[in-house]
């Protein structure tokens, strides 16, 4: 018995990095997923790779876009008759630089997808299965949300916002809902290529593990707060930084 046996999960942004590997664990631990992404051809290629229709259906689409929710929440119902976990992982950061000289436009997109796209998956969840059923959600948050991050201020406010919706959802949706986020530091994805492809080795000896994070290792969180062995966990946000935290910075 896995420990998603009989369980469906939605999962923003997993045609790669965590949201993928968050998908490979959940099915390998009996699950059934549904994937998002923007880009239609990653995101076929990983629900295959995911056991393709019997296991995994991938859905294109942006996250922040309603029509895009509606359709997946139906069309996961239509396939697989329920939604007991959802991840929000989709986030994006266009702009590197200060806050305090930031385009408000672009601002206002970076938390249009970090947060309200969050709260709105959920609100989604909730009303189609959730609230009668009970169910898990997660959301992928950052250590940039937690300690001041030099060069993408903006992204880890709105990082930030997501742990106060975090805790602020699981106050308001329980006992039948839990809501947790996890809050990694460096993880080697596409994601944050800028941030490693020169001096990854170097990074990593700020790092009292001696490595910079995997997907895996994000995956394995986010696995451990949808599943039941976390039944008496919400609110919480689970640091994920090989020890970065114990000195300062977050890069």
């Amino acid at each position: 018995m896995g420990r998603f046996d009989g369980k469906v999960a939605v999962i923003t942004g997993a045609s790669r990095g965590i949201g993928r590997a968050a998908a490979q664990r959940i099915v390998d631990e009996g699950g059934k997923v549904v994937i998002t992404a923007r880009k239609p051809d990653p995101l076929a290629e990983a629900a295959t790779d995911l056991g393709g229709p019997d296991t995994a259906l991938g859905i294109a689409g942006k996250a922040h876009d309603a029509d895009h929710r509606a359709e997946v929440i139906e069309r996961t119902l239509a396939t697989f008759g329920r939604v007991d976990i959802l991840v929000n992982n989709t986030g994006i950061n266009p702009v590197v630089g200060s806050v305090i000289d930031i385009d408000p436009a672009a601002m206002a997109k970076i938390y249009e997808v970090n947060v309200i796209a969050a709260a709105s998956w959920a609100a989604s969840v909730h009303q189609a299965w959730m609230k009668e059923h009970g169910g898990a959600i997660v959301n992928v948050s950052s250590l940039a949300g937690q300690h001041p991050a030099p060069g993408i201020g903006v992204y880890g406010t709105s990082k930030a916002a997501l742990i106060n919706l975090t805790q602020q959802l699981a106050y308001e949706l329980a006992p039948a809902i839990r809501v947790n986020a996890v809050a990694p530091a460096v993880v080697k994805t596409d994601f944050a290529t800028a941030l490693v492809q020169s001096n990854e080795a170097e990074i990593a000896t700020t790092y009292p593990l001696g490595r910079l994070g995997a997907p895996e290792d994000v995956a394995a969180a986010i696995a451990f707060l949808a599943s039941d062995d976390a039944s008496w966990i919400t609110g919480q946000t689970l640091t994920l930084d090989g020890g970065r935290t114990l000195s300062a910075g977050v890069s």
